[in-house]
């Protein structure tokens, strides 16, 4: 058995990062690890239900030895075993983000030896966490790019507070060693551009105000635009903004809540889209973070991205902990954008 490898989970963000990094690092590797002061830098710290549901998953999946595997626990202790593809069901229970749980078991899952159908329940729009939508249309094609597949298919809506949604993930794996290397320097011309209101169990007026306002923000006509009415076990809206270019997607997400006014949520996605827009970088903020675990598993890659978030500069110093690589943060001079590059 390796070494007991120590985290501190008050690290940089402090909140649930460090954990599903260490936890999916660690089933990579066989390294164990303790992970103290879990989500330290958080009102509620410790472990929530989806960060449980994410550590009794991997768990699960690689026959792990864990001690502190209950709620509000700050303290984890981590033996993983084999990983073992499979058939799994993982249900948060409440509206915690199913996305982030597969967040969790995908690194390791990606690089197993036969193909893996996971079905999960809870959160499928999260404020704070990858959307379903997201990780089907903007990650899941990238992530293609180096090797494994991500098959996305989604059963239930579920938004917060209720939660209650599911989806099925279908992993077919590569093993690491057979990684392509990902360059993702520029986005290429702009192909498409549309945006979507989800609204469940609310009036379908509050997604035709929030459309209306990207509408007239983004000067873009009605047939960009799309309300969707979608069931679910409570209320709940989101819109979205999508942008294709040559090279890659781009999604911008902004979520309705009591006493928020729809004209506002639709200007929230706005901003988000004229803060990328302002720079040349091809990669947001949230596809930069997911790209930089499987970068480093094929040891190799380079993208540009806008202003690393305290989630990417953490990620990479948990990453950096585990694996034989090393990130190269630089500032470009042109704009805002970022390069990221690793090298082993």
């Amino acid at each position: 058995m390796a070494e007991m490898m120590l985290i501190d989970g008050s690290t940089g963000e402090g909140g649930g990062q460090v954990l599903r990094t260490s936890l999916a690092l660690s089933m990579i590797t066989g390294i164990p690890v303790t992970i103290e002061k879990i989500r330290a830098n958080r009102s509620k710290d410790g472990l929530l239900r989806q960060h449980l549901t994410a550590t009794r998953a991997a768990k699960e999946i690689s026959g792990a030895a864990v001690e502190g595997d209950e709620l509000r626990s700050r303290k984890l202790v981590f033996e993983p075993g084999e990983v073992k593809p499979g058939e799994y069901d993982f249900a948060v229970g409440t509206a915690g983000s199913a996305g982030l749980v597969l967040q969790t078991v995908l690194p390791a899952l990606m690089i197993a030896e036969e193909t893996s159908t996971l079905t999960l329940e809870g959160g499928t729009h999260n404020p704070n966490s990858p959307s379903f939508h997201f990780l089907e249309r903007v990650f899941a094609p990238r992530l293609a790019e180096f090797g494994p597949t991500l098959s996305l298919e989604l059963h239930q809506h579920g938004f917060y507070p209720a939660g209650g949604g599911r989806f099925q993930a279908v992993i077919t794996p590569r093993q690491a060693s057979d990684f392509e290397e990902i360059s993702i320097l520029e986005r290429g011309e702009q192909l498409e551009g549309n945006s979507v209101a989800l609204v469940a169990n609310l009036p379908e007026h509050v997604g035709n105000r929030e459309l209306g306002e990207v509408s007239r923000l983004m000067n873009w006509p009605h047939d960009q635009l799309e309300v969707r009415g979608v069931k679910g076990p409570g209320p709940g809206n989101v819109v979205w903004i999508e942008l294709v270019f040559e090279r890659l997607t781009e999604m911008f997400t902004a979520f309705g809540r009591k006493g928020r006014p729809a004209e506002q949520v639709g200007q929230d996605a706005v901003d988000d889209v004229r803060s990328y827009l302002s720079t040349s970088a091809p990669v947001g903020e949230y596809l930069t973070d997911q790209l930089l675990l499987p970068m480093a598993l094929a040891g190799k890659g380079q993208i540009i991205c806008t202003a690393p978030s305290m989630h990417t500069t953490t990620q990479i110093e948990i990453i950096e902990k585990f694996l034989p690589v090393e990130f190269v943060v630089e500032r470009l001079e042109e704009d805002r954008s970022w390069k990221i590059v690793v090298e082993s």
